[in-house]
Order: C-alpha cells, then sequence, then structure tokens
C-alpha cells in the first residue's frame, strides 16, 4: 500500500503488528517462518507468500486446531465455546516472538499486545518493544 504513494516518501513510517510479515525478508530464516512456508509450499502451492492474509489464515487455522485440542471428546458448542475462551498462553509460527494468544470468559479478544514497527523504505523494521493494545 506504500508503493503507490512512493516507498522513499513512506520511510519512518511507525505502525505495529502482531504477525510476522512474510514478504519481510528478515524473517527468511526464522523456525515459524519456514514452518509455514513448508506449510504454504504442500498445500497452497498457488498462494502468494509474500500475502500478510495467508499467514493470517494459517495462524487463525492454528488457533482453532488448539481450541479443538483442548475439547477433547467433547464437541459440543458449549464445550467449544468455553474451550475457545480459556486459551492460555498460546504460541504460534507466525506470531512475533513475545506474543502469545490468550482467551478469557471476559476477554476474548485473542492478541492483547503488538510490536512496534518502522519502514526502512524497503521492509519493516521490528523496534522491539511489545506493546499491550
Amino acid at each position: 500500500m506504500l508503493k503507490p504513494a512512493g516507498l522513499e516518501k513512506s520511510v519512518g513510517i511507525v505502525s505495529a503488528q502482531f504477525l510476522k510479515d512474510p514478504a519481510n525478508p528478515a524473517w527468511k530464516d526464522d523456525a515459524g517462518y519456514l514452518e509455514w512456508l513448508a506449510f504454504m509450499k504442500q498445500y497452497f502451492p498457488s498462494g502468494d507468500i509474500g500475502d500478510q492474509v495467508n499467514a493470517t489464515g494459517y495462524s487463525i487455522a492454528q488457533t482453532f486446531v488448539q481450541v479443538l485440542k483442548q475439547c477433547g471428546d467433547d464437541l459440543t458448542r458449549e464445550n467449544l465455546m468455553r474451550q475457545a475462551a480459556n486459551i492460555k498462553d498460546l504460541t504460534l509460527p507466525m506470531l512475533i516472538p513475545g506474543i502469545k494468544v490468550n482467551t478469557s470468559p471476559k476477554d476474548f479478544f485473542p492478541v492483547n499486545q503488538l510490536n512496534i514497527i518502522r519502514f526502512d523504505g524497503t521492509a519493516w523494521v521490528l523496534e522491539g518493544s511489545l506493546i499491550d493494545n
């Protein structure tokens, strides 16, 4: 989205994110990124590996798998909802290190942390500070 405005005009823009940017070469040797990339190559080889939506969908699916595991053999709607509202410190391959999925009966939003990022003219660079939202 920065290309139409001109990447050179976008240097220094600050934003925040919780997922690794699959288009950012900084993650090329990261174990979580490599796991996601292997998944993409096997199950969605025609998918755009630079598209953040693919990383998002992968992470949502992994969160749902965790909920199903927590359900055990009780796959009722009631238990499914109870388990979805009780995720504790779930780490996912495409989450930025230090960010975890947590839910509770009073807080259904799965991610409550973001990492500050700054655009350097070619890629988003992690500033190294997590913030709670």
